[in-house]
Protein backbone atom coordinates (compact mmCIF):
# COMPACT_ATOMS: atom_id res chain seq x y z
CA UNK A 1 0.00 0.00 0.00
CA UNK A 2 1.13 3.19 -0.87
CA UNK A 3 2.19 6.07 1.70
CA UNK A 4 -0.24 9.33 0.92
CA UNK A 5 2.28 11.88 0.20
CA UNK A 6 1.78 15.18 2.68
CA UNK A 7 0.76 17.79 0.38
CA UNK A 8 4.54 19.86 0.19
CA UNK A 9 4.59 23.58 2.01
CA UNK A 10 4.52 25.95 -0.97
CA UNK A 11 7.23 27.97 -1.80
CA UNK A 12 5.40 31.37 -1.35
CA UNK A 13 3.92 30.32 2.56
CA UNK A 14 7.57 29.25 3.61
CA UNK A 15 8.51 33.14 2.15
CA UNK A 16 5.73 34.53 4.39
CA UNK A 17 6.93 32.80 7.52
CA UNK A 18 10.28 34.03 7.38
CA UNK A 19 8.95 37.55 6.75
CA UNK A 20 6.53 36.90 9.62
CA UNK A 21 9.61 36.06 11.82
CA UNK A 22 11.28 39.18 11.00
CA UNK A 23 8.53 41.22 11.64
CA UNK A 24 8.17 40.25 15.46
CA UNK A 25 11.74 40.22 15.46
CA UNK A 26 11.82 43.43 14.14
CA UNK A 27 8.51 44.29 16.34
CA UNK A 28 10.09 43.29 19.67
CA UNK A 29 13.34 44.95 19.05
CA UNK A 30 11.90 48.00 18.35
CA UNK A 31 9.61 47.78 21.86
CA UNK A 32 12.81 46.72 23.56
CA UNK A 33 14.06 49.91 22.27
CA UNK A 34 11.46 52.02 23.54
CA UNK A 35 10.96 50.56 26.59
CA UNK A 36 14.85 50.78 27.09
CA UNK A 37 14.82 54.42 26.35
CA UNK A 38 11.51 55.24 28.51
CA UNK A 39 13.26 53.83 31.74
CA UNK A 40 16.47 55.82 30.87
CA UNK A 41 14.28 59.23 30.43
CA UNK A 42 12.54 57.86 33.45
CA UNK A 43 15.54 57.36 35.65
CA UNK A 44 16.93 60.73 34.84
CA UNK A 45 13.27 61.99 35.44
CA UNK A 46 13.03 60.73 39.17
CA UNK A 47 12.75 58.02 41.88
CA UNK A 48 12.02 54.64 40.65
CA UNK A 49 9.31 52.74 42.78
CA UNK A 50 11.89 50.80 44.60
CA UNK A 51 13.90 53.69 45.91
CA UNK A 52 11.05 56.12 46.59
CA UNK A 53 9.37 53.46 48.35
CA UNK A 54 10.64 53.30 51.15
CA UNK A 55 9.06 53.48 54.70
CA UNK A 56 10.72 56.02 56.76
CA UNK A 57 11.58 58.44 53.81
CA UNK A 58 11.94 61.75 55.09
CA UNK A 59 10.85 60.70 58.86
CA UNK A 60 12.14 63.28 61.42
CA UNK A 61 13.55 62.11 64.92
CA UNK A 62 10.44 63.29 67.34
CA UNK A 63 8.17 60.62 64.43
CA UNK A 64 10.43 57.77 65.05
CA UNK A 65 10.67 57.89 68.58
CA UNK A 66 6.73 57.93 68.44
CA UNK A 67 7.13 54.85 66.66
CA UNK A 68 9.37 53.14 68.79
CA UNK A 69 6.95 53.99 71.68
CA UNK A 70 3.48 53.02 69.92
CA UNK A 71 5.66 49.63 68.91
CA UNK A 72 5.05 50.60 65.14
CA UNK A 73 8.84 49.79 65.18
CA UNK A 74 11.65 47.99 66.81
CA UNK A 75 15.40 50.02 66.42
CA UNK A 76 16.28 46.59 65.06
CA UNK A 77 13.72 46.78 61.98
CA UNK A 78 14.56 50.67 61.56
CA UNK A 79 18.71 49.50 61.30
CA UNK A 80 17.98 47.39 59.02
CA UNK A 81 15.59 49.36 57.00
CA UNK A 82 18.47 51.87 56.49
CA UNK A 83 21.22 48.87 55.78
CA UNK A 84 18.68 47.64 53.06
CA UNK A 85 18.06 51.38 51.53
CA UNK A 86 21.90 51.68 51.62
CA UNK A 87 22.65 48.67 49.77
CA UNK A 88 19.63 49.46 47.20
CA UNK A 89 21.01 53.51 46.57
CA UNK A 90 24.23 53.73 47.41
CA UNK A 91 25.83 50.33 46.70
CA UNK A 92 24.09 49.77 43.75
CA UNK A 93 20.96 52.09 42.13
CA UNK A 94 22.20 55.10 41.96
CA UNK A 95 25.51 54.07 43.06
CA UNK A 96 26.00 57.51 45.74
CA UNK A 97 29.26 56.10 47.30
CA UNK A 98 28.52 58.43 50.10
CA UNK A 99 29.36 55.80 52.98
CA UNK A 100 33.12 53.93 52.87
CA UNK A 101 31.99 51.52 55.86
CA UNK A 102 29.14 50.35 57.40
CA UNK A 103 29.67 49.12 60.93
CA UNK A 104 29.34 44.99 61.46
CA UNK A 105 27.87 45.61 65.04
CA UNK A 106 24.85 48.12 64.51
CA UNK A 107 22.61 45.20 64.42
CA UNK A 108 23.77 44.04 67.54
CA UNK A 109 23.72 47.60 69.09
CA UNK A 110 20.33 48.32 67.68
CA UNK A 111 18.90 44.66 69.55
CA UNK A 112 20.60 46.05 72.78
CA UNK A 113 18.72 49.45 72.34
CA UNK A 114 14.87 47.13 71.79
CA UNK A 115 15.86 45.47 75.29
CA UNK A 116 16.29 48.37 76.77
CA UNK A 117 13.12 50.38 75.97
CA UNK A 118 11.23 46.83 76.75
CA UNK A 119 12.54 47.25 80.03
CA UNK A 120 11.17 50.67 80.21
CA UNK A 121 14.37 52.55 79.48
CA UNK A 122 15.17 55.25 76.98
CA UNK A 123 18.42 57.26 77.35
CA UNK A 124 16.76 59.89 75.66
CA UNK A 125 15.96 61.66 72.27
CA UNK A 126 18.49 60.06 70.11
CA UNK A 127 17.70 56.74 71.94
CA UNK A 128 18.09 54.24 68.37
CA UNK A 129 18.45 56.60 65.93
CA UNK A 130 20.55 56.03 63.42
CA UNK A 131 23.59 58.17 62.88
CA UNK A 132 26.96 58.15 60.21
CA UNK A 133 30.18 59.81 61.34
CA UNK A 134 32.10 61.71 58.86
CA UNK A 135 35.43 59.01 58.32
CA UNK A 136 37.93 61.39 60.11
CA UNK A 137 35.93 60.81 63.75
CA UNK A 138 37.64 57.97 65.37
CA UNK A 139 35.58 54.80 67.38
CA UNK A 140 37.00 52.69 68.97
CA UNK A 141 35.16 49.76 67.61
CA UNK A 142 35.89 47.05 63.97
CA UNK A 143 35.91 50.24 61.88
CA UNK A 144 39.10 51.97 60.86
CA UNK A 145 39.05 56.10 60.58
CA UNK A 146 40.82 56.58 58.14
CA UNK A 147 40.35 60.74 56.56
CA UNK A 148 39.54 58.84 53.39
CA UNK A 149 43.23 58.39 52.85
CA UNK A 150 44.57 54.97 51.91
CA UNK A 151 47.70 55.64 54.06
CA UNK A 152 45.28 55.14 57.14
CA UNK A 153 43.19 52.48 55.33
CA UNK A 154 43.86 49.69 58.45
CA UNK A 155 44.42 52.86 61.28
CA UNK A 156 42.21 51.69 64.41
CA UNK A 157 42.40 54.87 67.10
CA UNK A 158 42.77 53.34 70.80
CA UNK A 159 39.46 54.87 71.72
CA UNK A 160 36.20 56.70 70.62
CA UNK A 161 36.49 60.36 70.49
CA UNK A 162 34.28 62.81 72.50
CA UNK A 163 31.23 62.82 69.57
CA UNK A 164 31.27 59.15 69.36
CA UNK A 165 31.40 58.41 73.00
CA UNK A 166 28.84 61.09 73.57
CA UNK A 167 26.30 59.78 70.55
CA UNK A 168 26.84 56.06 72.26
CA UNK A 169 25.83 57.83 75.41
CA UNK A 170 22.56 59.26 73.98
CA UNK A 171 21.65 55.90 72.86
CA UNK A 172 22.83 56.75 68.73
CA UNK A 173 22.98 53.55 66.47
CA UNK A 174 26.26 54.34 64.71
CA UNK A 175 25.04 52.57 61.53
CA UNK A 176 28.43 53.22 59.47
CA UNK A 177 31.42 56.06 58.42
CA UNK A 178 30.62 58.38 56.03
CA UNK A 179 33.26 59.36 52.83
CA UNK A 180 34.93 62.80 52.32
CA UNK A 181 36.92 64.58 50.54
CA UNK A 182 40.21 63.25 51.39
CA UNK A 183 42.50 64.59 54.11
CA UNK A 184 39.21 66.92 54.70
CA UNK A 185 39.71 68.91 51.55
CA UNK A 186 43.27 70.12 52.85
CA UNK A 187 45.76 67.73 50.85
CA UNK A 188 46.31 69.71 47.56
CA UNK A 189 45.16 71.86 44.71
CA UNK A 190 42.69 71.18 42.17
CA UNK A 191 41.01 68.63 44.52
CA UNK A 192 37.50 67.45 43.47
CA UNK A 193 35.36 67.53 46.73
CA UNK A 194 33.93 64.14 47.83
CA UNK A 195 36.66 61.99 46.20
CA UNK A 196 39.09 60.51 48.49
CA UNK A 197 41.76 57.22 47.55
CA UNK A 198 39.96 55.06 50.19
CA UNK A 199 35.89 55.72 49.15
CA UNK A 200 36.45 57.29 45.43
CA UNK A 201 34.36 59.84 44.27
CA UNK A 202 30.62 60.77 46.18
CA UNK A 203 27.63 61.65 44.09
CA UNK A 204 25.03 64.66 44.18
CA UNK A 205 21.80 62.91 45.12
CA UNK A 206 19.85 65.46 43.18
CA UNK A 207 21.79 65.18 40.20
CA UNK A 208 24.10 62.45 39.84
CA UNK A 209 26.97 63.96 37.96
CA UNK A 210 26.95 67.25 40.15
CA UNK A 211 29.81 67.51 42.73
CA UNK A 212 28.42 67.19 46.64
CA UNK A 213 30.61 69.81 47.57
CA UNK A 214 33.02 68.76 50.91
CA UNK A 215 34.68 67.86 52.87
CA UNK A 216 31.35 66.36 54.69
CA UNK A 217 30.48 64.97 51.56
CA UNK A 218 29.28 61.30 52.27
CA UNK A 219 27.37 63.24 55.20
CA UNK A 220 25.49 65.37 53.35
CA UNK A 221 24.59 63.23 50.43
CA UNK A 222 23.70 60.66 52.92
CA UNK A 223 21.18 62.46 54.95
CA UNK A 224 19.43 63.97 51.60
CA UNK A 225 19.17 60.14 50.48
CA UNK A 226 17.40 59.04 53.62
CA UNK A 227 20.44 56.35 54.22
CA UNK A 228 20.48 57.97 57.70
CA UNK A 229 18.13 59.91 60.16
CA UNK A 230 21.22 62.11 60.89
CA UNK A 231 24.80 62.26 60.00
CA UNK A 232 27.95 64.14 61.55
CA UNK A 233 30.55 66.25 59.24
CA UNK A 234 33.30 68.64 60.52
CA UNK A 235 34.11 71.97 59.46
CA UNK A 236 37.45 73.71 59.06
CA UNK A 237 35.95 76.68 56.81
CA UNK A 238 32.80 75.01 55.02
CA UNK A 239 32.98 71.49 55.13
CA UNK A 240 29.57 71.52 57.06
CA UNK A 241 27.74 74.35 55.16
CA UNK A 242 28.70 73.42 51.52
CA UNK A 243 27.76 70.28 51.27
CA UNK A 244 24.46 70.55 53.29
CA UNK A 245 23.07 73.01 50.50
CA UNK A 246 24.86 71.34 48.10
CA UNK A 247 22.82 68.00 48.82
CA UNK A 248 19.58 70.13 50.32
CA UNK A 249 19.92 69.51 54.11
CA UNK A 250 20.32 71.61 57.20
CA UNK A 251 23.68 71.81 58.61
CA UNK A 252 24.56 73.63 61.70
CA UNK A 253 28.68 74.54 62.50
CA UNK A 254 28.94 74.96 65.98
CA UNK A 255 31.00 77.86 67.88
CA UNK A 256 34.32 76.12 68.14
CA UNK A 257 34.58 74.80 71.84
CA UNK A 258 30.73 73.82 71.67
CA UNK A 259 31.69 70.57 70.71
CA UNK A 260 34.84 68.33 71.68
CA UNK A 261 37.51 68.12 69.01
CA UNK A 262 38.74 65.05 70.76
CA UNK A 263 39.35 62.24 68.23
CA UNK A 264 38.76 64.03 65.27
CA UNK A 265 41.37 64.13 62.68
CA UNK A 266 42.61 67.72 62.86
CA UNK A 267 43.21 70.31 59.94
CA UNK A 268 43.59 73.21 62.43
CA UNK A 269 42.94 74.08 66.77
CA UNK A 270 41.34 77.43 66.53
CA UNK A 271 39.00 76.33 63.10
CA UNK A 272 38.09 72.83 63.21
CA UNK A 273 34.93 71.87 64.62
CA UNK A 274 32.11 68.83 64.22
CA UNK A 275 28.54 69.06 64.09
CA UNK A 276 25.26 68.19 62.80
CA UNK A 277 23.54 67.66 59.53
CA UNK A 278 19.97 66.51 59.33
CA UNK A 279 17.12 66.98 56.99
CA UNK A 280 14.95 69.27 59.53
CA UNK A 281 16.20 72.25 61.79
CA UNK A 282 14.36 70.36 64.97
CA UNK A 283 16.79 67.14 64.40
CA UNK A 284 19.49 69.25 64.04
CA UNK A 285 18.97 71.14 67.34
CA UNK A 286 18.40 67.43 68.76
CA UNK A 287 21.39 66.04 68.19
CA UNK A 288 23.51 68.82 68.97
CA UNK A 289 22.36 68.87 72.21
CA UNK A 290 23.88 65.48 72.28
CA UNK A 291 27.19 66.60 71.30
CA UNK A 292 27.67 69.67 73.50
CA UNK A 293 29.82 69.13 76.86
CA UNK A 294 33.62 69.74 78.67
CA UNK A 295 36.07 67.48 77.38
CA UNK A 296 39.37 67.89 79.15
CA UNK A 297 41.13 66.43 76.15
CA UNK A 298 40.05 69.47 74.44
CA UNK A 299 41.04 72.49 76.28
CA UNK A 300 38.87 75.44 74.28
CA UNK A 301 35.55 73.50 75.44
CA UNK A 302 36.77 74.90 78.79
CA UNK A 303 35.20 78.18 77.21
CA UNK A 304 31.79 76.67 76.59
CA UNK A 305 31.28 75.86 80.35
CA UNK A 306 28.02 78.16 81.16
CA UNK A 307 27.39 78.30 77.40
CA UNK A 308 26.08 75.03 75.78
CA UNK A 309 23.46 73.37 76.52
CA UNK A 310 21.92 70.08 76.59
CA UNK A 311 18.51 70.69 74.40
CA UNK A 312 18.06 73.18 71.66
CA UNK A 313 14.96 72.87 70.92
CA UNK A 314 13.52 74.90 73.19
CA UNK A 315 14.28 77.95 70.91
CA UNK A 316 12.67 76.15 68.00
CA UNK A 317 9.96 78.84 67.39
CA UNK A 318 7.67 79.48 64.95
CA UNK A 319 7.39 83.40 65.08
CA UNK A 320 11.42 83.40 65.81
CA UNK A 321 11.27 86.09 62.58
CA UNK A 322 9.68 88.75 64.48
CA UNK A 323 11.28 91.49 65.71
CA UNK A 324 14.72 89.81 64.47
CA UNK A 325 17.36 92.50 63.35
CA UNK A 326 19.29 91.11 60.31
CA UNK A 327 22.31 91.96 58.93
CA UNK A 328 21.95 90.86 54.95
CA UNK A 329 25.94 90.32 53.92
CA UNK A 330 25.61 91.02 49.97
CA UNK A 331 28.86 90.66 48.88
CA UNK A 332 28.25 87.64 46.59
CA UNK A 333 25.21 89.08 45.16
CA UNK A 334 25.98 89.96 41.24
CA UNK A 335 27.76 86.58 40.95
CA UNK A 336 25.07 84.79 39.97
CA UNK A 337 21.62 86.26 38.96
CA UNK A 338 19.38 83.18 39.87
CA UNK A 339 20.87 82.61 43.54
CA UNK A 340 20.89 86.29 43.67
CA UNK A 341 17.00 86.06 43.27
CA UNK A 342 16.25 83.27 45.43
CA UNK A 343 18.04 85.71 47.94
CA UNK A 344 16.11 88.33 47.51
CA UNK A 345 13.16 86.36 47.82
CA UNK A 346 14.28 85.00 51.32
CA UNK A 347 14.87 87.97 52.08
CA UNK A 348 11.49 89.58 51.38
CA UNK A 349 10.03 86.57 53.26
CA UNK A 350 11.83 87.71 56.50
CA UNK A 351 10.77 90.98 55.94
CA UNK A 352 6.99 89.82 56.19
CA UNK A 353 7.91 87.82 59.50
CA UNK A 354 8.44 90.41 61.40
CA UNK A 355 12.56 90.87 60.53
CA UNK A 356 14.22 94.36 59.99
CA UNK A 357 16.50 93.60 57.26
CA UNK A 358 20.00 95.98 57.26
CA UNK A 359 22.38 95.34 54.22
CA UNK A 360 25.88 95.44 55.06
CA UNK A 361 28.92 94.86 52.69
CA UNK A 362 32.25 93.62 54.50
CA UNK A 363 31.88 91.11 57.69
CA UNK A 364 35.65 90.70 57.98
CA UNK A 365 38.80 92.76 58.04
CA UNK A 366 40.64 92.29 54.54
CA UNK A 367 43.68 90.02 54.76
CA UNK A 368 41.71 88.13 56.78
CA UNK A 369 41.52 85.02 54.68
CA UNK A 370 45.32 85.09 54.74
CA UNK A 371 46.09 84.96 57.89
CA UNK A 372 43.60 82.46 58.44
CA UNK A 373 45.73 79.92 55.70
CA UNK A 374 49.04 80.40 57.08
CA UNK A 375 47.26 79.26 60.85
CA UNK A 376 45.88 76.55 59.14
CA UNK A 377 49.50 74.81 57.75
CA UNK A 378 51.16 75.72 61.10
CA UNK A 379 48.25 74.26 63.02
CA UNK A 380 48.12 71.08 60.51
CA UNK A 381 51.69 70.09 61.34
CA UNK A 382 51.31 70.00 64.67
CA UNK A 383 47.65 68.71 64.97
CA UNK A 384 48.60 66.19 62.43
CA UNK A 385 51.78 64.59 64.03
CA UNK A 386 49.41 64.79 67.66
CA UNK A 387 47.35 62.68 66.10
CA UNK A 388 49.62 59.99 64.84
CA UNK A 389 50.70 59.76 68.11
CA UNK A 390 47.90 58.82 69.62
CA UNK A 391 47.37 56.12 67.30
CA UNK A 392 50.35 54.49 69.59
CA UNK A 393 53.33 52.37 68.63
CA UNK A 394 51.36 50.32 65.90
CA UNK A 395 49.77 53.36 64.12
CA UNK A 396 50.48 53.08 60.08
CA UNK A 397 52.25 56.36 59.36
CA UNK A 398 53.90 58.15 62.66
CA UNK A 399 54.00 61.24 61.51
CA UNK A 400 53.58 64.31 58.42
CA UNK A 401 56.89 63.22 56.59
CA UNK A 402 55.53 59.84 56.67
CA UNK A 403 52.28 60.28 55.18
CA UNK A 404 53.73 62.79 52.31
CA UNK A 405 56.46 59.72 51.37
CA UNK A 406 53.20 57.35 51.40
CA UNK A 407 51.21 59.38 49.05
CA UNK A 408 54.08 59.89 46.32
CA UNK A 409 54.58 56.01 45.79
CA UNK A 410 50.61 55.64 45.45
CA UNK A 411 49.01 55.51 42.42
CA UNK A 412 45.63 55.88 43.44
CA UNK A 413 46.12 58.46 46.23
CA UNK A 414 48.24 60.80 43.71
CA UNK A 415 45.99 59.79 40.30
CA UNK A 416 43.84 62.97 40.45
CA UNK A 417 45.71 65.69 42.62
CA UNK A 418 48.56 66.84 44.32
CA UNK A 419 49.47 67.09 48.15
CA UNK A 420 50.66 70.83 48.10
CA UNK A 421 48.91 71.74 51.44
CA UNK A 422 51.00 68.53 52.98
CA UNK A 423 54.20 69.47 51.65
CA UNK A 424 53.30 73.43 52.76
CA UNK A 425 52.79 72.26 56.41
CA UNK A 426 55.69 70.07 56.44
CA UNK A 427 58.11 73.76 56.26
CA UNK A 428 56.62 75.37 58.81
CA UNK A 429 57.90 75.93 62.24
CA UNK A 430 56.56 74.85 65.95
CA UNK A 431 53.17 76.99 66.97
CA UNK A 432 56.23 78.88 69.13
CA UNK A 433 56.86 80.74 65.88
CA UNK A 434 56.31 84.49 66.09
CA UNK A 435 55.28 84.20 62.43
CA UNK A 436 52.32 81.98 63.60
CA UNK A 437 51.76 84.20 66.59
CA UNK A 438 51.25 87.05 64.54
CA UNK A 439 49.06 85.31 61.87
CA UNK A 440 46.62 83.75 64.99
CA UNK A 441 46.43 87.50 66.31
CA UNK A 442 45.28 88.94 63.28
CA UNK A 443 43.23 86.26 62.09
CA UNK A 444 41.06 86.40 65.26
CA UNK A 445 41.19 90.29 65.02
CA UNK A 446 40.14 90.51 61.68
CA UNK A 447 37.37 87.88 62.17
CA UNK A 448 36.07 89.34 65.40
CA UNK A 449 37.06 92.78 66.64
CA UNK A 450 37.02 93.98 63.63
CA UNK A 451 34.80 91.91 61.95
CA UNK A 452 31.50 90.16 63.07
CA UNK A 453 31.31 91.50 66.52
CA UNK A 454 31.77 94.80 65.24
CA UNK A 455 29.74 94.95 62.26
CA UNK A 456 26.82 93.35 64.62
CA UNK A 457 27.50 95.79 67.35
CA UNK A 458 27.26 98.79 65.06
CA UNK A 459 24.09 97.62 63.73
CA UNK A 460 22.85 95.83 66.56
CA UNK A 461 22.28 92.80 64.71
CA UNK A 462 21.04 89.19 66.18
CA UNK A 463 21.88 87.67 63.34
CA UNK A 464 23.59 87.77 59.74
CA UNK A 465 22.58 86.08 56.46
CA UNK A 466 23.70 85.06 53.18
CA UNK A 467 23.58 82.48 50.03
CA UNK A 468 25.60 79.48 51.47
CA UNK A 469 26.59 79.02 47.57
CA UNK A 470 25.82 78.43 44.30
CA UNK A 471 24.29 75.43 42.66
CA UNK A 472 26.33 72.10 42.65
CA UNK A 473 28.75 71.85 39.55
CA UNK A 474 29.43 68.88 37.74
CA UNK A 475 32.18 66.70 39.30
CA UNK A 476 35.18 67.28 37.82
CA UNK A 477 38.84 65.55 38.19
CA UNK A 478 40.74 67.51 35.55
CA UNK A 479 39.90 70.98 36.76
CA UNK A 480 38.77 70.35 40.38
CA UNK A 481 36.08 72.38 41.85
CA UNK A 482 34.42 75.48 40.54
CA UNK A 483 33.30 77.44 43.38
CA UNK A 484 31.43 80.35 42.30
CA UNK A 485 30.52 82.16 45.47
CA UNK A 486 30.29 81.12 49.61
CA UNK A 487 29.82 82.93 52.37
CA UNK A 488 31.70 80.44 55.04
CA UNK A 489 34.90 82.33 55.44
CA UNK A 490 33.61 84.69 58.02
CA UNK A 491 32.09 82.85 61.15
CA UNK A 492 34.99 80.13 60.01
CA UNK A 493 37.14 83.20 60.68
CA UNK A 494 35.62 83.81 63.93
CA UNK A 495 35.30 80.13 65.17
CA UNK A 496 31.68 81.53 65.16
CA UNK A 497 28.51 79.22 64.41
CA UNK A 498 26.90 79.45 61.42
CA UNK A 499 23.78 77.34 60.30
CA UNK A 500 22.55 76.70 56.71
CA UNK A 501 19.29 75.31 55.39
CA UNK A 502 17.45 75.22 51.69
CA UNK A 503 15.95 78.47 50.46
CA UNK A 504 14.98 76.93 47.14
CA UNK A 505 16.46 75.73 43.92
CA UNK A 506 17.69 76.64 40.58
CA UNK A 507 16.24 73.93 38.17
CA UNK A 508 16.76 70.73 39.93
CA UNK A 509 19.86 71.66 42.43
CA UNK A 510 18.95 73.19 45.85
CA UNK A 511 20.51 76.10 47.18
CA UNK A 512 21.42 77.21 50.85
CA UNK A 513 21.06 80.14 53.15
CA UNK A 514 23.23 80.86 55.82
CA UNK A 515 22.72 82.40 59.03
CA UNK A 516 25.65 83.15 61.30
CA UNK A 517 26.89 85.35 63.92
CA UNK A 518 28.37 85.65 67.72
CA UNK A 519 30.22 83.54 69.37
CA UNK A 520 27.63 80.94 71.34
CA UNK A 521 24.57 82.10 69.75
CA UNK A 522 23.43 79.11 68.81
CA UNK A 523 19.87 79.71 70.32
CA UNK A 524 19.17 82.83 68.32
CA UNK A 525 20.50 81.19 64.82
CA UNK A 526 17.92 78.03 65.71
CA UNK A 527 15.40 79.90 65.97
CA UNK A 528 15.25 81.91 63.06
CA UNK A 529 16.23 79.47 61.16
CA UNK A 530 13.43 77.29 62.13
CA UNK A 531 11.25 79.97 61.53
CA UNK A 532 12.42 80.12 57.96
CA UNK A 533 11.92 76.59 57.19
CA UNK A 534 8.63 76.26 59.03
CA UNK A 535 7.54 79.69 56.56
CA UNK A 536 9.05 78.12 53.24
CA UNK A 537 9.32 74.65 53.51
CA UNK A 538 12.51 74.61 50.73
CA UNK A 539 13.62 71.05 51.20
CA UNK A 540 12.42 68.27 48.46
CA UNK A 541 13.21 64.46 48.23
CA UNK A 542 16.18 63.95 45.46
CA UNK A 543 15.67 61.93 42.64
CA UNK A 544 18.45 60.76 41.50
CA UNK A 545 19.06 62.62 37.92
CA UNK A 546 21.23 60.87 35.76
CA UNK A 547 21.85 64.17 34.44
CA UNK A 548 20.72 67.82 34.67
CA UNK A 549 21.36 67.54 30.66
CA UNK A 550 18.79 66.31 28.34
Amino acid sequence: MKMKKENPQPKNMMHNTDISIKKRYITGLLLFLFLFMVSCNSDNRGLSTATSEFPLLEMDIETLQKAYAEGTYTVAEVVQLYLDRIELIDKSGPALNSILLLNPEAMEIAVELDRELAEGKSRGPLHGIPVLLKDNIDTHDQMPTTAGSRALANSFPLKDSFVAKKLREAGAVILGKSNLSEWANFRGELSSSGWSGVGGQTRNPYVLDRNPCGSSSGSGAAVSANLTMFAIGTETNGSIVCPSQANGVVGLKPTVGLVSRGGVIPISYNLDIAGPMARTVKDAAIALGALTGVDPDDELTLLSEGNYLTDYTQFLNEDGLQGKRIGFFTAAQGRNFKVDTLMLQAVEFMKSQGAEIIEIDQVSAPGTGNHAFQVMLFEYKDGLNKYFASLGPDAPIKNLEELIEFNKNDDISMQHYNQAYLEMAREKESLDSQEYKDALVAMHKGAREEGIDKVMNEHNLDAIIAPTGSPAWKTDWVNGDSFQLGSSSPAAHAGYPNITLPMGFVDNLPVGISIFGRAWSEPVLLEIAYAFEQGTKHRKVPQFLVTDMD
